[in-house]
Protein backbone atom coordinates (compact mmCIF):
# COMPACT_ATOMS: atom_id res chain seq x y z
CA UNK A 1 0.00 0.00 0.00
CA UNK A 2 1.30 3.44 -0.76
CA UNK A 3 0.36 6.95 -0.13
CA UNK A 4 0.37 9.89 -2.54
CA UNK A 5 1.34 13.17 -0.33
CA UNK A 6 -1.69 15.55 0.26
CA UNK A 7 0.01 18.84 -1.20
CA UNK A 8 -2.72 21.08 -0.39
CA UNK A 9 -2.28 19.96 3.27
CA UNK A 10 -0.62 21.74 6.15
CA UNK A 11 0.18 21.02 9.75
CA UNK A 12 -2.22 22.95 11.99
CA UNK A 13 -0.10 24.44 14.73
CA UNK A 14 -2.67 24.88 17.41
CA UNK A 15 -4.12 21.68 17.42
CA UNK A 16 -1.24 18.89 15.77
CA UNK A 17 -3.43 17.95 13.40
CA UNK A 18 -3.18 18.03 9.14
CA UNK A 19 -5.80 20.38 7.53
CA UNK A 20 -6.90 20.91 4.28
CA UNK A 21 -6.85 24.42 3.22
CA UNK A 22 -8.54 26.41 1.10
CA UNK A 23 -11.95 25.59 1.79
CA UNK A 24 -14.24 26.59 0.06
CA UNK A 25 -15.75 30.17 0.77
CA UNK A 26 -18.93 29.99 2.86
CA UNK A 27 -21.59 32.28 2.40
CA UNK A 28 -21.75 35.34 5.11
CA UNK A 29 -25.59 34.28 5.73
CA UNK A 30 -24.33 31.08 7.39
CA UNK A 31 -23.77 30.82 11.46
CA UNK A 32 -20.10 31.17 12.16
CA UNK A 33 -18.71 27.92 13.61
CA UNK A 34 -17.36 27.11 16.64
CA UNK A 35 -13.49 26.64 16.81
CA UNK A 36 -14.44 23.05 17.23
CA UNK A 37 -16.76 22.77 14.87
CA UNK A 38 -14.07 24.67 12.76
CA UNK A 39 -11.77 21.56 13.41
CA UNK A 40 -13.96 18.40 13.10
CA UNK A 41 -14.63 20.10 9.72
CA UNK A 42 -10.87 20.04 8.47
CA UNK A 43 -10.30 17.37 10.38
CA UNK A 44 -12.96 15.49 8.44
CA UNK A 45 -11.81 16.86 4.52
CA UNK A 46 -8.25 16.15 5.50
CA UNK A 47 -9.35 12.26 6.06
CA UNK A 48 -11.48 12.64 2.96
CA UNK A 49 -8.62 13.89 0.99
CA UNK A 50 -6.57 10.66 2.42
CA UNK A 51 -8.87 8.18 0.83
CA UNK A 52 -8.73 10.14 -1.91
CA UNK A 53 -5.07 10.05 -2.11
CA UNK A 54 -4.78 6.59 -1.07
CA UNK A 55 -3.83 3.72 -3.74
CA UNK A 56 -5.97 2.35 -5.17
CA UNK A 57 -8.34 5.33 -3.90
CA UNK A 58 -10.49 4.21 -0.87
CA UNK A 59 -14.44 4.76 -0.47
CA UNK A 60 -15.79 5.55 3.01
CA UNK A 61 -18.03 3.36 3.26
CA UNK A 62 -15.63 0.45 3.10
CA UNK A 63 -12.97 2.31 5.22
CA UNK A 64 -12.19 0.05 8.12
CA UNK A 65 -10.28 0.62 11.27
CA UNK A 66 -6.92 -0.81 9.74
CA UNK A 67 -7.02 2.38 7.45
CA UNK A 68 -7.82 5.08 10.71
CA UNK A 69 -4.52 3.15 11.74
CA UNK A 70 -2.50 3.59 8.54
CA UNK A 71 -4.45 7.58 8.75
CA UNK A 72 -3.06 7.89 12.29
CA UNK A 73 0.98 6.53 11.18
CA UNK A 74 0.65 9.03 8.32
CA UNK A 75 0.14 11.69 10.40
CA UNK A 76 3.18 10.83 12.58
CA UNK A 77 5.29 12.71 9.55
CA UNK A 78 3.70 16.11 10.59
CA UNK A 79 4.23 15.51 14.14
CA UNK A 80 6.19 18.15 16.37
CA UNK A 81 6.45 15.63 19.74
CA UNK A 82 10.11 14.00 19.98
CA UNK A 83 9.43 10.60 21.12
CA UNK A 84 12.82 8.79 22.32
CA UNK A 85 13.83 5.23 21.29
CA UNK A 86 15.02 2.85 23.87
CA UNK A 87 18.16 3.10 22.46
CA UNK A 88 18.28 7.00 22.73
CA UNK A 89 20.29 7.84 25.99
CA UNK A 90 17.87 10.25 27.01
CA UNK A 91 14.84 7.66 26.75
CA UNK A 92 12.83 8.14 30.16
CA UNK A 93 13.93 11.64 31.04
CA UNK A 94 11.41 14.83 30.74
CA UNK A 95 13.90 17.20 30.27
CA UNK A 96 16.71 15.85 27.81
CA UNK A 97 19.80 18.30 28.12
CA UNK A 98 21.03 17.67 24.34
CA UNK A 99 19.49 17.10 21.30
CA UNK A 100 18.72 13.63 20.40
CA UNK A 101 17.90 12.11 15.89
CA UNK A 102 15.10 10.29 17.82
CA UNK A 103 11.87 10.73 15.48
CA UNK A 104 9.01 13.36 15.86
CA UNK A 105 5.41 12.01 15.94
CA UNK A 106 2.11 13.39 16.84
CA UNK A 107 1.23 14.09 20.48
CA UNK A 108 -0.93 11.68 21.62
CA UNK A 109 -3.41 13.92 22.34
CA UNK A 110 -3.98 15.33 19.26
CA UNK A 111 -4.22 11.97 17.92
CA UNK A 112 -6.93 10.94 20.75
CA UNK A 113 -8.64 14.94 20.03
CA UNK A 114 -8.59 14.18 16.35
CA UNK A 115 -10.31 10.69 16.64
CA UNK A 116 -12.86 12.42 19.04
CA UNK A 117 -13.45 14.57 16.29
CA UNK A 118 -13.22 12.53 13.34
CA UNK A 119 -15.83 9.79 15.16
CA UNK A 120 -18.46 12.89 15.74
CA UNK A 121 -18.12 13.87 11.71
CA UNK A 122 -18.69 10.25 10.62
CA UNK A 123 -21.99 10.02 12.33
CA UNK A 124 -22.44 13.25 11.63
CA UNK A 125 -22.61 12.76 7.88
CA UNK A 126 -24.60 9.62 8.03
CA UNK A 127 -22.09 6.94 9.20
CA UNK A 128 -23.85 4.77 11.37
CA UNK A 129 -22.70 4.20 14.95
CA UNK A 130 -21.75 0.92 14.87
CA UNK A 131 -19.72 0.91 11.67
CA UNK A 132 -17.62 3.69 12.76
CA UNK A 133 -13.64 2.84 11.87
CA UNK A 134 -12.87 5.77 14.27
CA UNK A 135 -14.19 3.42 17.26
CA UNK A 136 -12.38 0.46 15.94
CA UNK A 137 -11.30 -1.04 19.43
CA UNK A 138 -8.06 -1.72 17.38
CA UNK A 139 -7.97 2.30 17.28
CA UNK A 140 -8.39 2.58 21.13
CA UNK A 141 -6.21 0.04 21.64
CA UNK A 142 -3.07 2.14 19.44
CA UNK A 143 -4.00 5.19 21.12
CA UNK A 144 -3.57 3.42 24.51
CA UNK A 145 -0.19 1.69 22.96
CA UNK A 146 0.66 5.53 22.11
CA UNK A 147 -0.45 7.21 25.30
CA UNK A 148 1.70 4.50 26.84
CA UNK A 149 4.80 4.27 24.79
CA UNK A 150 5.05 8.43 24.93
CA UNK A 151 4.68 8.45 28.48
CA UNK A 152 7.71 5.94 29.05
CA UNK A 153 9.82 7.88 26.44
CA UNK A 154 9.09 10.86 28.95
CA UNK A 155 9.75 9.40 31.90
CA UNK A 156 6.58 10.50 32.80
CA UNK A 157 3.60 8.18 34.13
CA UNK A 158 -0.10 9.01 32.64
CA UNK A 159 -2.28 9.37 35.40
CA UNK A 160 -6.20 9.26 34.57
CA UNK A 161 -7.43 12.84 35.87
CA UNK A 162 -9.58 12.42 38.86
CA UNK A 163 -13.54 13.39 38.27
CA UNK A 164 -14.52 16.18 40.90
CA UNK A 165 -16.98 15.92 43.34
CA UNK A 166 -20.33 18.03 42.82
CA UNK A 167 -20.44 21.22 44.62
CA UNK A 168 -23.30 19.41 47.01
CA UNK A 169 -21.45 16.94 48.37
CA UNK A 170 -18.52 19.56 48.94
CA UNK A 171 -20.60 21.58 50.99
CA UNK A 172 -22.31 18.79 53.08
CA UNK A 173 -18.74 17.55 53.19
CA UNK A 174 -17.73 20.83 54.48
CA UNK A 175 -20.42 21.41 57.05
CA UNK A 176 -20.64 17.96 58.50
CA UNK A 177 -17.00 16.91 58.74
CA UNK A 178 -17.52 13.95 61.13
CA UNK A 179 -20.11 12.56 59.38
CA UNK A 180 -17.60 11.73 56.91
CA UNK A 181 -15.12 10.26 59.62
CA UNK A 182 -17.53 8.01 61.05
CA UNK A 183 -18.19 6.60 57.75
CA UNK A 184 -14.67 5.81 57.42
CA UNK A 185 -14.24 4.64 60.77
CA UNK A 186 -17.20 1.98 59.77
CA UNK A 187 -15.52 1.06 57.02
CA UNK A 188 -12.05 0.25 58.36
CA UNK A 189 -13.32 -0.94 61.57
Amino acid sequence: MSVACVSSSHLNQNHGSVSVSPSPPQPSSTVTLSRYESQKRRDWNTFGQYLKNHRPPLALSRCSGAHVLEFLKYLDQFGKTKVHTQNCPFFGHPNPPAPCPCPLKQAWGSLDALIGRLRAAFEENGGQPEMNPFGARAVRLYLREVRDAQAKARGIAYEKKKKRKKPQQQQQQQQHPQNEQLQYSTLFS
